[in-house]
């Protein structure tokens, strides 16, 4: 059997419980007074009460284009809904701050924290975004400014007692509702590991069903309820049909029969379904409001006091502009507004086009796509921290919560014009810049767990990274075999050597499965990732303001190519390169459509670009270029050599150096082989285009297995030199092939294997 944690009940807040003895004397006399035959037992009335919910709320209290109704009309809502329906009570699935826009951001969300205290919020479930400056932040400052108890019955210490309530019991018209509250278990990826420090979040239904259990088995010492209502902090994945099998359904189904509801949150949808539990033969409701306060969800309850019988409605209730705003939370609101306008309308810099991040096909934001905002922030971060000794930056996706926009905010605020609002509004979370002492092998390993564990919210979150800083990936190959080649200013990446990288502090502690970062010494820089923004556009009294212009140069590029043969490519062979991330998602830059591949400077190859949206990933904008070898091209007789293959995006800057091994060849030579970097002819490295991945589709992780470099300009350009001796390149062409062979067979097991499953 399962070990239960302890549970001590939390303080109830409410009208004592009454006793049914005086419930039935009181229906008793007044049956009497009817006239009614006094023989027949007396029983009370079914009473009927409402809860009105809400869920990632995230600060939203200005008024804004719907569906954002704003607090004052939420307010005025509620009001009006307790003046027709007055056994009712309010309360929230989480999130209710963090993530905020800058009228609230601006005061660490006190005006959120102030306008629900306003509308008496009963209760609130955890959400991750209460912890974004970590738990002593959640324990100190929100819980002084809440006037409302938080819940999370399966978070737990390292004793395994409970961290937080995990229930709380409120008399509403007489029927003792017990609240329940839990919080999704991808915690850890969520937030920064430091600020969840000696907490583990157990699993809902098992954490749930064991509060459901003390709350309804007789002992008053529990605080026994009449009803039950789960507040949770996880959704489900759409809003049109309950998740088939995922981690949200089994909550909907396998969370005990004695909860009578289910308020969620976290995912922004908004539904209303029905569903019968395990064990149950009653279908329950399943609710979840959307984000932002633009609906309500609304539990109609009636309860029998005699027989238990619980009977539950449930809907949705859209706010925006459907009620009279409150004055005090009107107050509240406009107070707010003003302080974040003179805040706000500060000037920062200027941009002179958009730096959009990452999308779906559907316009949705895409955290797995490079973007032009993840790699402009990573640029700011790197040079916020050069003066620590930082040499390059990565960028996690989730940080970046809005846009930013070229078009003008207002009259008043010229086009291009960068205010402190919308730069804060990028960065809301106040993470403070971290550099890490890293190695090249453990820089590599942060790359690969872009690739998320099995099970995690998002199958691949795509980093950004400061310029400089290039490299070529195989999307066909293995887990943990994907990166081939990362450049630094023009330069290979010693895999053994100490590097300085700069991320921010959720990040430095292993945030978004981001292990590696959190493996080397690290030094907080003390400097807050908004105002490194604030910064960065700062200039001394008197200079023009400093102008940033979007790069749409990709600083990744996914290219697979063909196994090379065991003596390399002769005349006539053909040549596949599978090439992907060529485009931004939401690329909104110089117009592009075709790829180019060429070898000293003479063009093999071009194709157009699909510049369809790939979704969940970062492989939109890919193309295949095959090509014939050109007979004059290959080794001396004595070859075989690797060469380089120049991949051109038109009007983008993105350029990739691909290797090629070229076999013997059978007539004298005609083209000779790229000298070595010792040659005076050949120029130093670049800061262009980059380098692409190894002909073979099988090179490791580990250096012995990567193929030689020779040198190349740009961004993602190759380092290193061909081999001066025939025996070295033969013995280079060996180890290609056998690569090459052994991630063939390795790929025909897998797929192999992967017959008959799914994601």
């Amino acid at each position: 059997m399962r070990p239960r944690h302890p549970i001590a009940p939390p303080a109830e807040t409410g009208a004592p419980r009454r006793r049914r003895r005086a419930a039935l004397s009181l229906v008793a006399v007044a049956t009497l007074g009817a006239g009614l035959v006094a023989a027949v037992p007396a029983q009370a009335a079914p009473t009927t009460i409402d809860i009105l919910g809400i869920n990632d709320f995230h600060g939203r209290i200005a008024q804004e284009a719907s569906p954002v109704a704003g607090a004052a009309v939420m307010a005025g809502f509620v009001d009006q809904f307790r003046t027709t329906h007055p056994n009712t009570s309010f309360v929230s699935s989480g999130d209710n701050i963090g993530a905020s826009t800058f009228t609230s951001f601006i005061q660490e969300d006190k005006p959120a924290l102030d306008a629900l205290n306003a509308m008496d919020l009963d209760v609130s479930a955890l959400g991750n975004h209460e912890f974004d400056r970590g738990q002593d932040d959640l324990n100190g400052r929100v819980d002084d400014a809440s006037d409302f108890p938080y819940l999370g019955a399966n978070i737990f210490r390292a004793d395994g007692s409970h961290a937080y309530d995990p229930y709380f019991v409120k008399d509403v018209g007489g029927v003792r509702v017990g609240y329940i509250g839990a919080i999704t278990e991808l915690m850890p990826e969520l937030v920064s590991p430091s600020g969840i420090a000696g907490l583990t979040f157990g699993d809902i239904v098992d954490s749930v069903n064991d509060v459901a259990d003390d709350l309804s088995d007789g002992a008053a010492e529990n605080g026994e309820a009449d009803v039950l209502v789960l507040l949770v902090h996880e959704g489900n994945s759409s809003g049109t049909a309950l998740d088939a099998g995922g981690d949200f359904a089994r909550i909907a189904t396998d969370v005990s029969p004695k909860v009578d509801a289910i308020l969620s949150g976290h995912t922004h949808q908004s539904y209303n379904f029905s569903v019968v539990p395990t064990g149950g033969t009653t279908p329950r409701p399943v609710v979840q409001t959307g984000s932002y306060g633009a609906n309500l969800s609304h539990l109609a309850i009636t309860f029998d006091a005699d027989t238990k019988a619980t009977t539950v409605t449930s809907e949705l209730l859209p706010l925006y502009q459907k009620a009279t705003p409150d004055p005090e939370v009107a107050k509240i609101v406009s107070d707010a507004v003003a302080v974040a306008a003179v805040e706000g309308a500060k000037k920062v810099g200027e941009i002179t086009a958009d730096f959009p991040r990452a999308v779906q096909s559907d316009g949705t934001e895409n955290r797995g796509g490079e973007s032009t905002l993840g790699n402009f922030v990573a640029d700011v971060q790197l040079e916020a921290t050069v003066g620590n000794g930082s040499q390059m930056a990565f960028m996690n996706p989730g940080g970046l919560r809005a846009d930013l926009r070229y078009a003008s905010a207002g009259a008043s605020d010229p086009a291009g014009n960068l205010t402190f609002a919308e730069a804060a509004a990028v960065q809301p979370f106040a993470n403070t810049l971290v550099v890490v002492d890293m190695t090249g092998a453990q820089i590599e390993q942060a790359l690969e767990q872009q690739w998320q564990p099995a099970g995690s919210s998002r199958p691949f979150l795509k980093l950004g990274v400061s310029k400089g800083l290039s490299y070529t990936y195989d999307p066909a190959a293995a887990s943990g075999e994907r990166i081939r080649t990362i450049t630094l200013n023009g330069a290979e990446l010693d895999r053994a050597a100490s590097y300085k990288v700069t991320v921010n502090s959720f990040l430095s502690s292993g945030g978004d499965n981001f292990t590696a970062f959190n493996t080397g010494s690290a030094a907080d820089s003390g400097k807050v990732d908004l105002q490194a923004q604030v910064d960065y556009f700062t200039v001394p009294a008197g200079s023009p303001a400093r102008v940033a212009t979007p790069d749409f140069t990709q600083r990744s590029v996914g290219v697979t190519a063909t196994p090379s043969p065991e003596a390399g490519f002769a005349a006539g062979d053909t040549v596949t390169l599978s090439l992907s991330s060529l485009l931004f998602s939401s690329q909104v830059g110089p117009e592009t459509g075709t790829v180019s591949v060429s070898l000293d400077g003479v063009e093999l190859a071009s194709q157009p670009i699909d510049r369809t949206v790939v979704d969940k990933g970062d492989e939109t904008g890919r193309a295949t270029l095959s090509f014939a070898v050109p007979a004059g091209v290959t080794a001396p007789t004595a070859g075989p050599v690797v060469r380089q293959l120049r991949v051109t995006v038109a009007g983008t800057g993105t350029v990739v150096d691909v290797p090629v091994v070229l076999a013997a060849a059978a007539e004298p030579v005609v083209v000779d082989p790229t000298p070595a970097p010792t040659d005076p002819a050949v120029p130093a490295p670049g800061a262009g285009a980059g380098t692409g991945a190894g002909t073979g589709t099988g090179a490791g992780t580990g250096t012995s297995t990567r193929p030689t470099r020779v040198t190349a300009s740009g961004d993602l350009a190759y380092t290193g030199s061909d081999a001066a001796m025939t025996g070295l390149a033969l013995a280079l062409t060996l180890m290609l092939a056998g690569a090459g062979v052994v991630t063939a067979t390795r790929l025909r097991r897998r797929r192999t294997a992967s017959v008959g499953t799914t994601d």
